[in-house]
């Protein structure tokens, strides 16, 4: 192992490799460990001292020191027997996957990609990205696949996850960045309403911005079908029935016109579309929204009472009202009730989204959509396509079309697009209708997986390309708040690993593009400032030297009039970066802010005779994402070993069952058997289930890919479902229902 020298002389400040919080951390060598190469053995939640450690950041103001455990385990994943350190190559259809040499392994993946752009055209490529690879590699990975493949059949996983609150931040706002201000304003405000989000478990350290928000005299409000360790704290829980969160939103806004709690001052100087969205919201009186969720009026009412009577107050949503075929029409809801009442580009107030993947945010700025250019461009946008096609060197007329969303790429696979590029994810996993996802996979001509582990999705690839991982290499990350940062490099991969970069880098060349795909992450960067310059992400005025300097920088943080992106030069005082949007006005053209009309409509699936209860799904405390990494930490899989049932005791009387026991839950789609977990903290006519796991446990064989009509959003949060008791958990088979 090859530790960096500065890092082994003090350490080297970096960023966790997890969630959009991206908390600064420290690395330095491990006290009296050894080197990654020292211990033998592997396997999942096998464990060993790691070469490096974690301490503590105190200064970094997003967690100012706060760490959860995976973070503090993260060095593990540097281990060997936790990871990819050689090519794997599948020689023959139905073989095994076998160790390879760089050379055959790469020139298989170039050599397929030929043959299919040749046989079917460039759009039987397709690349398909991840919101965990750094902002040089979401841009180097959309101009390879444009550029080099020529192909518009590239989209990512964060399509899954912020797409919703994207589109309805961007029809509202003219712009989507998830915390239009710093997360340190939520302590300061006086009133929080926490919509859909589990920050006890998801964002652990940022539960000390509602804790100090609550010792400071303001309110918490969360909305969840669950009971969770977030709503615990709550002054206020609203448990609404699961894909009524539109609803419950649109009766919010009913109550402030009828209580008289509009802002007609903001609204008229400020919005525009308030009269339709008023009409609208009018149908959705107190009774009815309480049949729909099932929240009782007075609590609706005291919700309505606490945000109102608040002088400053915010909205933040989550994956909860998100993952729904109508989840930009929700979010678009909750945005109205912040502009009704005068609060977005307000001091501590306003709409936000809680991002959720390390660089969710970052990822969906600079190309890796399906739809989109650097900087947050269009890609229909002719104006776009000529600025980014400028930099690249290239005719814009060259430049593909848009081209699908990510479940609909993923679900033309082995028909229309025959070869895949796949960067950072694990759609086994983490796709809705999970096991129609993997035969899709399977029925691929060809499938290349650039990975750090061996996922459940890199098992069936015909090359595996093993890349480095946050700590081997350096880059930027823009985390929740719009808060651009370094991750930087504290240790050498180990021999038989290359970066991303490196890997578009030579594939590009064999493919005939000798230049413009460097490997060296400043040089990408460098050249995403130009990309981006005059969009609405404009990161040119931001370098690897300034975030160093000031811990982070918020973009938009355009480059001023006479100095060159990347050239440095000039007298000119440097743009400050803009910690908070939408003081002065909006990013609309005409710098209003724009109402959305929208009503309440039911679910995709709603429960009948066959499927009579509602499944929700989401993630706890141990794990992560599709649990690709943090199953392969020891500490983390003792934690959290397994799939698990959450339900009612209610419906457990009703179906026989007892904690532990197995049950089966059945969908439409497929079938998923995890061990029960009785408690009152969920809705009786509710179960939960997390979906990090693979195997008999994945409950992603039960989600509905149902898509939001603008987002492209699979309805992940709720679908139809039926109970069974599999086994009891003394070992008896439960008996057959009749």
């Amino acid at each position: 192992m090859h530790v960096n020298p500065v890092a082994a002389a003090s350490g080297t400040d970096t960023h966790c490799p997890y969630c959009a919080l991206q908390c600064g951390m420290t690395l330095r060598p491990a006290s009296g460990g050894h080197g990654r190469g020292d211990s033998e053995g592997g396997g999942e939640g096998h464990s060993e001292r790691p070469g490096l450690e974690v301490a503590e950041r105190p200064d970094f103001p997003v967690n100012r020191g706060a760490l959860c455990g995976k973070g503090r385990t993260a060095p593990e994943l540097l281990a060997p027997h936790s990871r990819l350190t050689q090519p794997l190559v599948r020689r023959r259809p139905g073989g095994e996957l076998e160790p390879a040499g760089w050379d055959e392994a790469l020139e298989a993946v170039a050599a397929a990609l030929r043959r299919t752009r040749a046989e079917h055209g460039p759009d039987a490529v397709g690349v398909f990205g991840g919101g965990g690879l750094t902002n040089e590699k979401a841009y180097a990975l959309g101009k390879f696949a444009r550029l080099v493949l020529g192909t518009s059949q590239i989209d990512y996983n964060g399509r899954f996850c912020m797409s919703s609150a994207a589109a309805a931040g961007t029809r509202a706002f003219g712009v989507d960045r998830g915390l239009p201000f710093p997360l340190a304003d939520v302590a300061r405000t006086d009133c929080v309403v926490l919509v859909g989000s589990n920050l006890a478990e998801t964002m652990p350290p940022a539960l000390r911005y509602l804790t100090e928000l609550r010792e400071n005299g303001g309110t918490l409000i969360v909305v969840d079908p669950r009971r969770t360790r977030t709503a615990e704290q709550a002054d206020l829980h609203l448990a609404p029935r699961p894909g009524t969160d539109l609803a419950l939103a649109l009766g919010m806004l009913h109550l402030v016109v009828a209580e008289g709690r509009v802002d007609t001052e903001y609204v008229e100087s400020r919005t525009a579309g308030w009269p339709e969205a008023r009409s609208a919201a009018m149908a959705h009186w107190p009774e009815l929204v309480e049949r729909l969720t099932g929240v009782p009026v007075p609590e609706l009412r005291r919700a309505v009472g606490l945000f109102g009577d608040a002088e400053h107050a915010m909205v933040l949503t989550a994956r909860g009202p998100e993952q729904h075929s109508k989840g930009t029409d929700t979010v678009g809801a909750w945005i109205n009730l912040c502009l009704a009442t005068g609060r977005p580009g307000r001091p501590l107030s306003g709409y936000g989204c809680l991002t959720g993947q390390g660089n969710g945010q970052g990822g969906r700025e600079h190309g890796q959509k399906a739809d989109q250019l650097p900087g947050y461009r269009k890609l229909d946008d002719p104006a776009a396509r000529e600025h980014v096609a400028g930099v690249w060197g290239v005719d814009p007329a060259s430049l593909p079309g848009p081209g699908r969303s990510a479940y609909e790429l993923l679900d033309a696979l082995g028909g229309d697009v025959r070869t895949l590029l796949l960067a950072g994810s694990n759609p086994v996993v983490s796709a809705p209708r999970a096991a129609h996802v993997e035969q899709r996979l399977r029925s691929l001509d060809f499938l290349a997986v650039c990975d750090v582990v061996l996922s459940e999705s890199a098992r069936l690839a015909d090359v595996v390309l093993p890349v480095a991982q946050w700590a081997e290499e350096t880059g930027t990350t823009t985390n929740l708040e719009g808060r651009v940062l370094l991750r930087r490099k504290a240790v050498d991969p180990p021999p038989g690993v290359r970066t991303d970069l490196q890997v578009l880098e030579e594939l590009a060349a064999r493919l005939g593009w000798e230049k413009g795909f460097p490997a060296a992450p400043e040089e990408v960067f460098d050249e995403l400032r130009r990309a981006s310059a005059g969009g609405l992400a404009d990161y040119s005025g931001i370098s690897y030297d300034r975030i160093a300097e000031e811990d982070g920088v918020f973009w938009p943080c355009p480059e001023p009039p006479g100095r060159e992106p990347g050239g440095g030069g000039g007298a000119r005082r440097p743009h400050p970066g803009t910690p908070r949007l939408f003081l002065d006005r909006f990013a609309t053209p005409d710098g209003r802010a724009r109402f959305a009309p929208v009503v309440h409509r039911p679910a995709a699936e709603e429960p009948d005779a066959g499927y009579p209860l509602l499944l929700t799904t989401g993630r706890v405390l141990s794990q992560y994402q599709s649990g690709a990494q943090t199953r392969r930490v020891g500490a983390l899989n003792d934690a959290a070993p397994g799939p698990f049932v959450e339900l009612h005791p209610r419906l457990a009387e009703q179906l026989g069952a007892e904690d532990g026991d197995a049950l089966a839950v059945v969908s439409r789609r497929g079938r998923a058997v995890a061990p029960a977990r009785v408690t009152r903290g969920i809705r009786p006519d509710t179960v939960f289930m997390p979906f990090h796991w693979d195997g008999e446990g994945r409950a992603n064989s039960l989600t509905n890919a149902a898509l939001d009509p603008v987002s492209r959003m699979p309805e992940f949060k709720v679908c139809a479902v039926r109970v069974e008791v599999e086994r009891h958990a003394t070992g008896g088979r439960a008996p057959d229902l009749p």
